[in-house]
C-alpha cells in the first residue's frame, strides 16, 4: 500500500517553488520596464540573457527557481518512489525529506537575497546529503533490508 506521509514534502516543495516563480515575475517585470524590455513583438530568447542587463539582485530569483527545476527532479522522484514501495512512512525519510525541503528553502532564501556563494553551497550540500540518505534508505528498503 502506498504511503502518502512523504508526499508532504513533495507538496511543499513544489509550493516553494510557485513563490520562488511569483517573486520573479514580480521583480523582473518591473526591471525589464526600468531598461525599456518589453515582452511585445519579442521572439525566442531566454531569462538567462536577461544577465547583465537588469539588476543582479533581480536574476538571483531567476537563477534560484532554475535551480529548482534541477535537483529537486531528484527528489521527487525519489519521495514518490518511496511512497509506492511503502516507505514514504518511516521516521528516518520523512526526517530527511523535511530536512531537505528546509534546506532547499534556505538555499533560495540566501540566493534570491544575499546570494553569498558560501552559504548558498552549504545549504546545496546539506540538502544533497539528505537526497543522498533518502536514496540509501530507498534502496535498503528495496533490498530488503530496512529491518
Amino acid at each position: 500500500m502506498p504511503s502518502t506521509q512523504i508526499v508532504a514534502p513533495v507538496v511543499a516543495l513544489v509550493a516553494w517553488t510557485l513563490v520562488i516563480m511569483f517573486w520573479m515575475f514580480i521583480t523582473r517585470f518591473p526591471a525589464m520596464t526600468r531598461k525599456r524590455i518589453f515582452l511585445k513583438g519579442m521572439v525566442g530568447g531566454r531569462g538567462h540573457q536577461l544577465d547583465g542587463i537588469v539588476e543582479d539582485h533581480v536574476q538571483w530569483k531567476s537563477h534560484n527557481y532554475n535551480h529548482l527545476m534541477e535537483q529537486p527532479t531528484l527528489f521527487y522522484a525519489i519521495c514518490l518512489a518511496l511512497a509506492l514501495i511503502g516507505g514514504g512512512d518511516g521516521r528516518p525519510e520523512l526526517v530527511l525529506a523535511w530536512a531537505y525541503v528546509a534546506f532547499r528553502i534556505l538555499h533560495s532564501l540566501i540566493q534570491a537575497t544575499v546570494n553569498v556563494v558560501l552559504w548558498r553551497f552549504l545549504a546545496f550540500l546539506a540538502g544533497s546529503l539528505c537526497l543522498v540518505g533518502l536514496t540509501l534508505l530507498a534502496g535498503l528498503r528495496l533490498l530488503g533490508a530496512d529491518g
